[in-house]
């Protein structure tokens, strides 16, 4: 199955966005849910925290994102349980990878976005509806406003950039994609995870103050 294909109600109407950083990921989401051109809600939450040192953005069908989250919580937490510690992103990408190929012929309709540390080490990675995944070595992002963000954080990135320059990215890039595309809105959900600090999630005067 092409998942390009699927209905413009299910594969678009998002921006997500994914940094890599070199003390860590950035993360970060507008809140607009959309139906076609009916808007929805606009308090979406689009990015969810598995464990301290792992994350994930949703786009697509809000049912079927909500239940694998869910199933990647219970996987971390019975890793962390067996293993003694947090399960990296590479590791919940293959579970969801896997979870996704087994689902081929009813496919889930999502996109996601996985980041985190391995070992310290930031990753993060972007996985397809069919089970496809790639690691991204610098930036990734979803949804309809993608493009607009992408050529944005594309035009500022650099191999050193650090998780405090990469929020402000974030920010602008999400900013943009609202002025570009309809179904991306309503506010902006931000999240960094770092080797000092772990997972923290910001509020929305912190946000305020990036875009100053």
């Amino acid at each position: 199955m092409d998942y390009k294909n699927l209905p413009d109600h299910i594969r678009h109407g998002t921006t997500t966005v994914g940094i890599v950083c070199t003390d860590g990921i950035v993360m970060g989401s507008d809140v607009r849910a959309t139906y076609g051109t009916y808007i929805s809600s606009s308090e979406a939450i689009k990015i969810y925290k598995i464990n301290n040192n792992l994350a994930m953005t949703i786009a697509g069908g809000v049912g079927d994102a909500e239940y694998l989250v869910k199933l990647l919580k219970v996987q971390s937490d019975m890793y962390y349980m067996d293993e003694g510690k947090v399960m990296s992103p590479t590791s919940a990408t293959s579970i969801i990878s896997l979870i996704l190929q087994e689902n081929k012929m009813f496919p889930f309709l999502v996109e996601f976005i996985l980041g985190g540390l391995n070992k310290g080490a930031p990753e993060i990675y972007s996985v397809d509806p069919v089970g496809g995944y790639i690691k991204e070595s610098k930036f990734t992002s979803t949804g309809s406003g993608s493009i607009a963000a992408t050529g944005y954080i594309e035009s500022v990135y650099g191999e050193d950039i650090m998780v405090q320059d990469a929020l402000k990215h974030v920010v602008k890039a999400l900013r943009i994609a609202m002025k570009r595309d309809t179904a991306t809105g309503d506010g902006i959900r931000l999240v960094s995870i770092t080797k000092k600090g772990g997972f923290k999630e910001y509020a929305k005067e912190e946000i305020e103050k990036l875009l100053k």
